[in-house]
């Protein structure tokens, strides 16, 4: 599609040389239709000097040229004495009224406009040098075609209309450009006023006082769009919540019911599958409030957070014979969230790069100026699994167990923080998960809090 200012800018420029041309068209038309001998008078002294030639006697001799005969057909009463020295042609000698002088007639060189004798009308006289003879043409009673009067006034015209048409079209141009930036202002207008919406809570609208008449129709559709955009987002977000909330009931019956296994390798795995639901529900939960905005994000210590998740996770890692280690870098790790959230989100890393990494001896979690990664030293994944392995239902293994829908809850988390996810591997150089939060709160979170005291609640995303 093309840009505004090029299509507005042809357009005109279209229209304009239309107008031009229709203009120009009219004045050949109306000088036409009054026959008036001083637009007349050029072309048919031109026609007529084309067409005449001179005989070895010095007679001038009056040729049968198109442009003649097309001076002939449209004029009904045409007629010219040529004459040079004493010798003379004519034509139409029935339709010509009396003159103010004999022919043949001496005349300096140039073109005149001549009252008949009579005074009751004009008849054209023009003067040429043809070599050593001079013709006079006297010439009445001419009405050109309109293409052959149009061609003679271009010709005896030409650098005055293209400078005029030049000048017209620059006009125009310089019009069209203005006008485009003009329409392009307000346009940039709305998609500042757009764009300043929240994309989680996109219920704000619009004003149209704010917005030209033209493109109203436009901000009323978004408008409405981003009302049902809105009304989806918030059912969306109910139903996670409230079927969260309602898996807890039944997951605590069931962690009640389990205690009376009476086989202990079936109740601990179990408990293992049950602990990944209820931390898998516990996520979605959480996720639920942060995107409501029904929890206050708060600063915390992401070190204090990682080193709980890390002990949390050592017995399985000790039993699966791999080794979790904590590297910390000078930096701020106090960071602004829901702390629950985020040691869910880490812990659903933790547990995927125990479950997932084959064939890692060790796990590493590192912590940097607002971040925290895990990394392996496993077989790594196929670039091509990448960008899938955020999407739900997507493990990136089909042997490991797993629905799927923790890095996508992890994403998610991280997006309702202000934050992202990134995932990096290279096959059989381990596999990388680093959670990045926008910014990272100087002191500790005691000190955070003081700051932040009396402030309003940074707005998710």
């Amino acid at each position: 599609m093309t840009s505004i200012t090029r299509t507005l800018t042809i357009s005109v420029g279209m229209v304009a040389a239309v107008l031009f041309v229709i203009t120009f068209s009219m004045v050949v038309w109306f000088s036409r239709i009054r026959g008036s001998e001083h637009v007349v008078c050029p072309l048919a002294a031109a026609t007529l000097k084309d067409a005449t030639t001179i005989d070895a006697n010095g007679a001038p001799i009056v040729r049968s040229t198109s442009r003649m005969e097309q001076l002939k057909s449209h004029s009904p009463a045409f007629w010219y004495v040529v004459s040079s020295g004493t010798l003379k042609s004519e034509f139409g000698s029935e339709h010509r009224p009396p003159l103010p002088f004999s022919i043949p007639y001496n005349a300096p060189v140039g073109l005149s406009v001549l009252d008949t004798l009579d005074q009751t009308g004009t008849f054209c006289l023009a003067v040429v040098q043809r070599g050593p003879s001079r013709l006079a043409m006297m010439i009445g009673g001419a009405r050109p075609g309109f293409v052959q009067m149009a061609r003679s006034v271009i010709s005896r015209n030409f650098s005055s209309i293209f400078l005029v048409a030049l000048a017209f079209a620059s006009i125009v141009a310089i019009g069209a450009l203005l006008t485009a930036r003009l329409v392009s202002g307000s346009i940039r207008r709305v998609t500042k006023l757009a764009l300043a919406i929240d994309p989680t809570a996109p219920q704000g609208s619009i004003a149209l006082a704010e917005v030209p008449i033209e493109l109203r129709p436009l901000v009323q559709a978004l408008n409405r769009a981003f009302d049902e955009i809105d009304a989806y987002i918030r059912m969306q977000r109910r139903f996670l919540g409230n079927a969260a909330h309602q898996l807890r009931t039944p997951l605590t019956v069931l962690r009640a019911k389990i205690e009376d296994v009476p086989e202990p390798a079936l109740k601990a795995d179990l408990v293992r599958d049950l602990r990944r639901l209820t931390s898998l529900v516990s996520a979605m939960l959480d996720l639920a409030r942060l995107q409501n905005h029904t929890i206050e994000k708060r600063p915390f210590d992401l070190a204090v957070v990682t080193r709980d998740v890390l002990a949390d996770f050592s017995p399985s890692a000790l039993d699966a014979g791999i080794e979790l280690s904590l590297e910390e870098s000078e930096g701020i790790t106090i960071v602004l969230g829901v702390e629950a959230a985020v040691r869910s989100a880490l812990a659903n890393l933790v547990g995927n790069a125990l479950i997932h990494a084959c064939g890692a001896q060790r796990i590493v979690a590192r912590l940097s100026h607002g971040s925290v990664s895990i990394s392996d030293d496993g077989a790594g994944i196929s670039p091509s699994f990448e960008q899938d392995l955020v999407e739900p239902f997507q493990t990136g293994n089909p042997s490991k167990e797993g629905a799927g829908l923790g890095l996508a809850i992890v994403r998610e988390i991280m997006g309702a923080h202000g934050g992202e996810l990134i995932i990096t591997s290279s096959p059989g150089a381990g596999t990388t998960a680093c959670l990045r939060f926008p910014e990272a709160v100087a002191g500790t979170p005691r000190e955070a809090k003081l700051s932040l005291a009396g402030a309003p609640a940074a707005a998710p995303g």
